[in-house]
């Protein structure tokens, strides 16, 4: 369990659980990247970048089913009038990754 620092802003959880994914400290990463989520929810951009690499990282660990429903979650932001603000980047990832846990199920 890791110790979210207070007031620590979006970019430095995402940097912290970034350190820790790095060095395949998953449960750490995700808890930070689930604070980003908690604490910073009006910071899409934030937002959309933790969505995607929790997800990323079920996918490291080959939880598909998990990992896909995730992206898919991620992808559903991206079907509304304020899209075009988000992050284009993640609506790439996400679908290259679905894409390969697909093919991984054939």
């Amino acid at each position: 369990m890791v110790v979210v620092p207070p007031n620590a802003t979006a970019e430095k959880l995402i940097q912290l659980a970034q350190e820790e994914s790095d060095k395949n400290r998953y449960d750490n990463a995700l808890e930070y990247y689930r604070a980003v989520i908690d604490t910073y929810p009006s910071r899409i951009d934030s937002v959309c970048a933790a969505e995607y690499e929790i997800a990323f990282i079920h996918y490291k660990q080959k939880k598909y089913g998990e990992a896909k429903d995730e992206l898919n979650q991620l992808l559903t932001r991206y079907n509304n009038t304020e899209a075009e603000t988000y992050p284009s980047q993640y609506k790439i990832l996400a679908s290259i990754v679905i894409k390969k846990i697909e093919e991984k199920g054939k």
